[in-house]
C-alpha cells in the first residue's frame, strides 16, 4: 500500500518509463546500466508505493497493466516537469553573474559592496578599462560599464542610468599664473585654447588638455606629464585624484563649467537580471555623492 509518509521517487518513475518503452526488463536494465534483478526490485517498490501493479511479466517480455497505461503519461509528465524545473534553476544560476567594467579614476567599491549584500550568491567580477577600451561593453567582455559621459557608444544600443555629477577642476603646474587663484571661470580658460571655445556642454568631455599646439595624446600619464612640463593645462573632474599624486601640480576649482556626469551603461535588451540589481545598488550608494 502507498505510504503517505514517503515521497514518490522520480528515479523509480524514470525506471518505469524505460521498462515500458522497451517492454523488456533485460533490455531496460542494459539501457539504465543497472542489474536486471535490481531493476525488478525498484519497479516492485514503485508498485508498492502506488498500490497497483503497473507491469505484467510475460515469457518474452512485459506489458503494461491498465493501471500502468494510465500512469505512463503521468510519469512522462512528472519527468518533464522535473527537467523543466531543473533547467529553470540552472538558467537562473547561470545568469546570476555579472562582469562590471569601470573606467579611469572611478572607484566603485561601495556599489560592489552593496550589490554583494543584495545578491550574496551571485558571481561578481570587475574589469578595469582604459578610456580607449569602452568597446568592451559592445563586444560583451563586460555586462555593464560605469564611466564618465559622454561615451562613444550608439545611444540606440545602450541603456544609460545617470548616477552622479562632479564639478571641474583646473590642473596646472606650480608657478603658473592661475596656480594661486581660489577659482577660475570657464570664460577665462577659453583663452588657454588654440581656438575659441563656447564651453557648451557638448564641448566638455571628461578630460581636457588645453593649450596652443597641444599634440593628440591618449595616455593619461602622458597628459599629466605635458601639464607638469608647462606645455598645457588640464580640466578634470574633481573626483579624479590622480593628479594630486604628482608633485608640482596644483588644482583650482572651475566655475561655470558643466559638471562631469558619471553613468551606468548596459546593452539594451540584455536579459541578465544582475544588471537591474547593479543599477539599484549603484543608485542607492553612488547617487549620494551628488
Amino acid at each position: 500500500m502507498n505510504d503517505p509518509g514517503q515521497d514518490l521517487e522520480l528515479r523509480l518513475v524514470r525506471y518505469f518509463t524505460v521498462v515500458a518503452a522497451h517492454q523488456h526488463f533485460g533490455r531496460a536494465a542494459a539501457d539504465l546500466h543497472v542489474a536486471q534483478p535490481a531493476l525488478s526490485r525498484q519497479i516492485q517498490r514503485l508498485e508498492k508505493h502506488l498500490g497497483a501493479r503497473l507491469l505484467d511479466r510475460e515469457p518474452k517480455g512485459t506489458r503494461l497493466t491498465a493501471a500502468g497505461e494510465k500512469f505512463l503519461p503521468q510519469a512522462h509528465a512528472l519527468l518533464r516537469a522535473a527537467r523543466q524545473a531543473e533547467l529553470a534553476v540552472r538558467e537562473h544560476a547561470e545568469t546570476e553573474r555579472i562582469a562590471i567594467g569601470y573606467v579611469e579614476d572611478l572607484v566603485i567599491t561601495d556599489a560592489l559592496r552593496e550589490l554583494r549584500r543584495r545578491c550574496p550568491d551571485a558571481e561578481i567580477a570587475t574589469r578595469y578599462l582604459s578610456c580607449r577600451d569602452v568597446g568592451a561593453l559592445s563586444d560583451k567582455r563586460v555586462d555593464a560599464l560605469i564611466a564618465r559621459a559622454p561615451l562613444p557608444l550608439a545611444a540606440d544600443e545602450v541603456f544609460t542610468t545617470p548616477l552622479y555629477e562632479e564639478p571641474r577642476m583646473l590642473v596646472v603646474p606650480r608657478g603658473h599664473p592661475l596656480a594661486d587663484r581660489t577659482s577660475v571661470t570657464a570664460e577665462e580658460l577659453a583663452g588657454e585654447e588654440a581656438a575659441p571655445c563656447a564651453f557648451e556642454t557638448a564641448d566638455w568631455t571628461s578630460y581636457r588638455i588645453l593649450g596652443p599646439g597641444v599634440p593628440p595624446i591618449e595616455s593619461y600619464e602622458d597628459k599629466l606629464e605635458l601639464v607638469a612640463s608647462g606645455r598645457a593645462i588640464a580640466v578634470l573632474p574633481v573626483g579624479d585624484r590622480r593628479s594630486s599624486l604628482r608633485p608640482g601640480l596644483v588644482t583650482v576649482p572651475v566655475e561655470g563649467a558643466p559638471p562631469s556626469q558619471v553613468v551606468l551603461v548596459s546593452r539594451k535588451g540584455d536579459p541578465n537580471p544582475m544588471i537591474g540589481n547593479l543599477r539599484l545598488a549603484a543608485k542607492a550608494v553612488l547617487t549620494a555623492r551628488a
